[in-house]
This record gives structure tokens, C-alpha cells and sequence, in this order.
């Protein structure tokens, strides 16, 4: 593929271009076809939407306005004007529907200081009402403004949904705008040119844009969603750039040894373009292992990335090598003196990973001994972990409006914040029977003590649907509110509505939704993990012909994955060291973090891996002793995978500093996995273990010599007194 496209390099340019505009209008005229309620999520929730969307009925948003005071009651005029001028407000507007005063519902506080004004705001789905929703949020503000001794406050679905809509548009561009010269920086200061620099920046962005447009393009046969998107740009940007880099730096690599251009290119292919392929094709397989969980987020999140490394790979193939032989040395334009000054060449290694590497490789036991003592030090709090549907006030910062008056409203009105939903569909919902179990599905509900009024009832006649709501004790995520779900849907229900033949009753809710959800996640994670690490060791044991590789490859990763999950469970759940980033512990992991972050780093530690031992594996071919090569891999790879794990920690820890608390946690997670996979996983336990097995390391046995050989073209040697010295006589072993 190099040497092709370096023949033919108007042709990989202007195709590559050519595919990314395609990909990018096509996509763009299609549109993005989003997940629906019942894909994102498992278990009755899931049959319950199913239920409502065949029935065409729309769950409303429904919104609450607190009035409180803390000298008045409810029974107050004063107090009473105050309410009706909020109803008058909001039914001027034209957005709100089924407005109910708390005179009506029974809605206030035990000490009568706190009342509830319920409505929805009008909308065909939750967009619709989000839409609609600003002039209501004005309205309030407007009554605000005139009793300032009260509070008047508005909180509920179509609210905080602008709010997170907003939040995400401005997290995404400020992510996008920072990542991008982020990434840029790091390269300036790794090549000290700019033209260097720039490469592998703008193929990776042109990558995002063109499998962007590809995802929306088959969205209508794979639904896709907003999460896909940020994990596409993260995981792009990320790959891409490393995978240039990798490309970029061994052909630069070459040239300085002598090689002519063109020699130096099909170096690089046979190498690290080898290198590439081999770890985007592990990162596919891995993000592959998410559709086993059988829920629409995850297989939408996978697609989109399988397809962003795919993209990724492709360019880095073909319109790299191009790119790269149209201007020959011309790639070192643009060059900053005193970065360049600084930059060592590659070959040479730097002082610091020297220093660090010359005693691992002296006592590789004792090295071998810590670095794997410490990293199960840093996972033993992952033993603790609790994952969770994080609940809205849990997302969002502590100080963020929303979460104020959604704590006021829970503390003035104990319970459950968001009510259990039970979507009954029967032959007759209207029938003699089915009216007496729904009030009796009511009135046992109560009786159990675990959950509490006021309940409500709202009938469909013509399509055979009733929903209930009824809410639980508890917070939405505890056990308290669990068990509560647990004892509606195997006590209150079987001996009520379940009793009527053909009747269904599902119950969802943000309660229902976290349980059934950890449920199928807990259920996933065996077969995903079982999946992503039996074919990342084929794909290892097919690259490299050893089992000792291949199995060492997994357990590495196994421990580096372990640290992350130690650090997200100190931090997001404990609560040790989250000030620092800005966010405070909230008692739970988000219950997919774990799975997505094992799979995401999986794949993406691979790349450090194939990259170094690939260049380790290439040193011994060429005839140096396994413990000579180690040394050789390890030194001419350490800037590389340095500035490489840079750019990765800096891109994801960008996402590290974004307003809702799933994503710190994805970002904080994948940043933190990277920085040890690059530094003690690479530098000081992959060589110390190498050095352990000698030539076991290239063990395979003979029943296992049938594998096909993935292995790349050996490099040709320097020309004859261009080589530069590579410390301990390593090069001339080598030339």
C-alpha cells in the first residue's frame, strides 16, 4: 500500500480528499438517525417503550415549579396569589399542557412552606418540549423578578434537557477546540517543524469528518447517538495522530540513517505501517465486542469508533506515504530553531528513558517485582467498586442551578425524584376488571411502606393503554429505592394487573432504568471481556508466532486496565483527590464506564505494544540476542510512544475537564490507563519481563506452527557509514 501510493501520489491525494468531501456531503444530506428510548435501554424498560411507541403515545415532559417561603404557609393569600400568578404565566405562554395547582394535587410540604405547580410542556417528543420549553422558563423568571421573598423555581424534563443539550454543544466544541491545538503543540515540540506537526493533525481530523459522514450515512440501518459522536473524536483524534506519527517518525528515522527517499518510505511501511495495521485491526475487534451487550449506545458508540480507526488506518496507508514522498524533505519546513535545536534523533533515545531503562534491565526481577506491585496497589480499590445510573443531580456539577432546586424540591418533598412508570397494556383496559386492579395496583403499592403518594393514573382507551405513576422511597439509585422496585414488580403487580389474562406491565423510570441496565451490564461483561481478550491474543499470537508475546501482551493489558479502574473508584466514588479536577465524589461509577473503558483501552494499549515489540522483534531477526534487542527496541521506540502517549493523555484529559461527570470519568479513566501503559507498563515492566524469558520469548510450539505468518519484510540496512550509533555497539550488531 506505501509503495503504491508513493508511485501514485495525485491519485491517494486527491481520492483520499475526494472520499472525505463525499463522505462528509452524503452524510450531511442523510442526516443522523438517533437511537430511540427502547435501543438505549434493556429489560422492561425497554418493553415498555416498545409498548408506548406502538401505541403512539407520547410521554409528555413534565415540568414542576416550587414556590417556597420560609415565613409564609401554603395557607396563606399572599402565598396562594403567588401560585396563581405562576398558572396564569405558564398558560399564557401556549407551551404548557395539564397544568395542576397544588390545591388540586395535595403537592405541598409537611410544614405547608413549600407548594408544587405541575404541567407539561407541549411537544411531539422530549426535543419538541425542550424547544418549547424557554418561554415557560421566562414566565417563571418574570414572577421571580416580582416576589423576591419567595422562591419561585422551575425544574423538570424539558428544563434540564435544554440545559444538557446546551452543555453538550458547548462541552463538544470547547473539547474539540482544545484537543485539536493541544494535540499540535505536542507535535511541534516532538518534530521541531511544522510541516511535520501539521500531518498527522489535519489526516486525523479528516478522518473524523469523512467516517462522521459515514456513520450518518448508516444511521438509518444503525441508529447513532451524540455519545458516539464524543467517543469518535476522541478515539479519532487519538489514533489518528499516533498513527501517523508512528509512520512519520520511522521514515524519518531512515532518511537520517541514509536511506534514499524511497527506501526510507518502503522501510516505514514494512514496519511501522505494519505496526499500524496490525493495531487498528485490534482496536476493531475489540470495539466489536460491545454489540455483545445487545444495548443501541453501545453498539452505536462501537460503530462509529470501529469506523473513525478504520478511516484512520486507511489514510495513514495510503495518503500518508503520499503526502510524504511529494515532499520528500520538505516535511521538515517550517522549523522552530530552539525546539529543534532540542529534539535528539530518534534513534539515540532519550536521557531519561535511558536512565530510567539501564536499571530495569540490570535487575529485571526486582523491576519486574515493584512495577507489578504497585500497579496492584493501584487497582486494589476496584474491589470496592459501585456502578450505578448516575442520577441528574449526580451528573451535573454541585453548584449548577438545576441541581439547587432539584435538591430544594427533594428535600421539601422526600422520596423518590422521579416516580416509577407502569405501562399497562390489556385487552380492555377499560373493563370492570382491569379498573379494579388499577386502583388496586394503587392502593398496595402504598401499603407496602415502600413507596408513597400521591400516585396518578392516566387511561388511553383507544389503544388499550393505562400508565401509573407511583413513587419509590429512596433517592432513584440506592438500595433504598431498589428494593422498593423490587417489591412492585414481584409483589404489587403479580397480585394485581398480572392477575387479568393478556395484560402486560412493564415498569421504567430512572430507577427501573439503572437497575435493569446494571443488570444487562452485568450479564455483558464476561462474554465482552471473554471475546476482547481471546482474539487481541490470536491477533498477537498471529503478528508475532510466540505465545510467550501473545500472553504477555494480555496480561500487561489486563493490569494497566485494573490501575484505571483503581484510580476512577478512588477518585469519582471515594471522592480522594476529585477536587483537583474540578468535581467531587458522587459515590458510583457510571455503570458503562467500566466495560467501555476495558474495551477502549484494550485496543488502544495495543498500539505501544505492537509498536515496541514490533521494533524489538526486528532487532532480533536481524540478528542481535533477545536481551541486546529489548534494549535496541525499547531506546529508538521511547520517543515515539512518548510523545504519542502525550497527545493521547492530553486529548483525554481534555474530557477530563468537561461539565458532567460521565464524562470526566470516561476522560479522567482512559488518560490515566494511557499515562501508566506508556511509562510502567512499557518502559519498565514489558522490558523487565523480556528480559526475564531470554529466548522463551519467541516461543511457539509446534502444534501452533500451522498459523499464518503476519510478519513484515525484513528492513534493509543503512548505507555503509551513515548509520548513527545507537550506544553499546547496537548498531553495528544490527548493520
Amino acid at each position: 500500500m506505501g509503495a503504491w501510493s508513493a508511485r501514485h501520489r495525485k491519485t491517494a491525494v486527491f481520492g483520499w480528499l475526494l472520499f472525505v468531501v463525499l463522505a462528509a456531503y452524503l452524510g450531511g444530506v442523510h442526516g443522523s438517525t438517533k437511537i430511540t428510548e427502547s435501543e438505549q435501554m434493556p429489560g422492561q424498560v425497554a418493553q415498555a417503550a416498545r409498548i408506548l411507541d406502538e401505541a403512539g403515545i407520547k410521554s409528555p415532559a413534565g415540568e414542576t415549579v416550587l414556590v417556597q417561603s420560609r415565613t409564609m404557609t401554603a395557607d396563606d393569600a399572599s402565598f396562594k396569589a403567588v401560585v396563581d400568578q405562576v398558572a396564569t404565566a405558564v398558560r399564557a405562554t401556549g407551551k404548557a399542557g395539564e397544568l395542576h395547582s397544588p390545591y388540586e394535587t395535595g403537592a405541598i410540604s409537611a410544614d405547608k412552606h413549600s407548594a408544587l405547580i405541575q404541567f407539561t410542556v407541549l411537544g411531539e417528543d422530549n426535543q419538541a418540549a425542550v424547544a418549547n420549553v424557554p418561554p415557560v422558563m421566562d414566565a417563571v423568571t418574570g414572577v421571580q423578578k416580582q416576589h423576591p421573598e419567595l422562591l419561585v423555581e422551575e425544574f423538570g424534563q424539558a428544563s434540564a434537557g435544554k440545559w444538557f443539550n446546551e452543555q453538550f454543544s458547548t462541552d463538544f466544541a470547547r473539547a474539540e477546540w482544545t484537543a485539536v491545538p493541544l494535540a499540535l503543540g505536542i507535535l511541534l515540540i516532538a518534530f521541531g517543524a511544522l510541516v511535520a506537526a501539521v500531518l498527522p493533525v489535519v489526516l486525523a481530523m479528516t478522518a473524523f469528518v469523512a467516517a462522521s459522514g459515514l456513520v450518518a450515512l448508516s444511521s438509518g440501518v444503525l441508529h447513532t447517538s451524540n455519545d458516539a459522536s464524543s467517543v469518535m473524536l476522541l478515539v479519532g483524534l487519538a489514533v489518528g495522530v499516533d498513527y501517523c506519527l508512528f509512520y512519520l517518525r520511522r521514515e524519518r528515522e531512515e532518511r537520517a540513517a541514509g536511506h534514499d527517499s524511497e527506501t526510507a518510505l518502503r522501510i516505514a511501511a514494512a514496519t511501522s505501517g505494519r505496526a499500524v495495521l496490525v493495531s487498528g485491526i485490534t482496536v476493531v475487534v475489540a470495539m466489536a465486542g460491545m454489540f455483545l451487550t445487545g444495548i443501541g449506545t453501545f453498539k452505536a458508540m462501537s460503530f462509529a469508533t470501529i469506523l473513525v480507526v478504520i478511516t484512520a488506518v486507511l489514510g495513514s496507508l495510503t495518503v500518508l506515504p503520499a503526502l510524504l514522498s511529494m515532499l520528500g524533505d520538505r516535511v521538515e519546513k517550517g522549523k522552530v530553531p530552539f525546539l529543534h535545536r532540542l529534539r535528539r534523533d530518534a534513534g539515540e533515545g532519550s536521557r531519561f528513558w535511558n536512565a530510567v531503562l539501564t536499571p530495569v534491565l540490570r535487575r529485571p526481577l526486582a523491576a519486574a517485582a515493584l512495577a507489578t506491585a504497585a500497579l496492584l496497589a493501584i487497582a486494589a480499590p476496584m474491589l470496592t467498586m459501585h456502578t450505578a445510573n448516575l442520577t441528574f443531580q449526580q451528573q451535573l456539577p454541585k453548584d449548577n442551578t438545576l441541581v439547587a432546586v432539584s435538591q430544594r424540591i427533594q428535600d421539601a418533598f422526600p422520596g423518590s425524584p422521579s416516580p416509577a412508570h407502569v405501562v399497562v397494556k390489556a385487552r380492555n383496559i377499560s373493563s370492570p376488571e382491569m379498573t379494579q386492579a388499577l386502583a388496586d395496583l394503587q392502593s398496595k403499592a402504598l401499603a407496602t411502606g415502600k413507596m408513597h403518594g400521591p400516585t396518578s393514573l392516566t387511561v388511553h382507551a383507544e389503544q388499550n393503554v393505562a400508565t401509573v405513576d407511583i413513587p419509590l422511597n429512596g433517592s432513584g439509585n440506592d438500595t433504598t429505592s431498589a428494593e422498593a422496585l423490587k417489591a412492585l414488580r414481584e409483589q404489587v403487580l403479580p397480585a394485581t394487573v398480572g392477575k387479568i389474562a393478556g395484560a402486560e406491565a412493564p415498569v421504567t423510570g430512572s430507577t427501573a432504568a439503572s437497575v435493569d441496565f446494571n443488570k444487562q451490564m452485568s450479564g455483558s461483561m464476561l462474554p465482552v471481556f471473554g471475546f476482547v481478550v481471546a482474539f487481541a491474543f490470536l491477533l498477537m499470537l498471529c503478528s508475532f508466532r510466540s505465545l510467550s508475546i501473545a500472553v504477555t501482551a494480555v496480561i500487561l493489558n489486563l493490569l494497566s486496565v485494573g490501575a484505571a479502574y483503581g484510580v476512577l473508584t478512588l477518585v469519582f466514588q471515594h471522592g480522594i483527590g476529585a477536587s483537583l479536577i474540578g468535581t467531587a465524589g458522587v459515590g458510583a461509577v457510571e455503570s458503562w464506564i467500566p466495560l467501555f473503558l476495558f474495551v477502549i483501552l484494550f485496543g488502544l494499549s495495543m498500539d505501544y505494544h505492537v509498536f515496541v515489540v514490533s521494533r524489538i522483534k526486528e532487532a532480533y531477526d536481524r540478528g542481535l540476542p533477545t536481551g541486546a534487542a529489548v534494549a535496541h527496541g525499547i531506546r529508538t521506540t521511547a520517543g515515539v510512544v512518548t510523545s504519542a502517549a502525550v497527545i493521547m493523555v492530553g486529548v483525554f484529559a481534555v474530557f477530563g475537564t468537561l461539565s458532567m461527570q460521565v464524562m470526566k470519568q470516561m476522560g479522567v479513566g482512559l488518560a490515566v490507563a494511557v499515562l501508566i501503559d506508556a511509562t510502567v507498563i512499557r518502559a519498565v515492566l514489558l522490558p523487565a519481563v523480556m528480559s526475564l524469558l531470554g529466548d522463551r520469548n519467541w516461543y511457539l510450539p509446534r502444534w501452533l506452527r500451522w498459523l499464518p505468518r503476519l510478519e513484515g519484510e525484513a528492513p534493509a540496512a543503512a548505507p555503509a557509514g551513515t548509520g548513527t550509533h545507537h550506544g553499546r555497539g547496537e548498531h553495528e550488531l544490527v548493520g
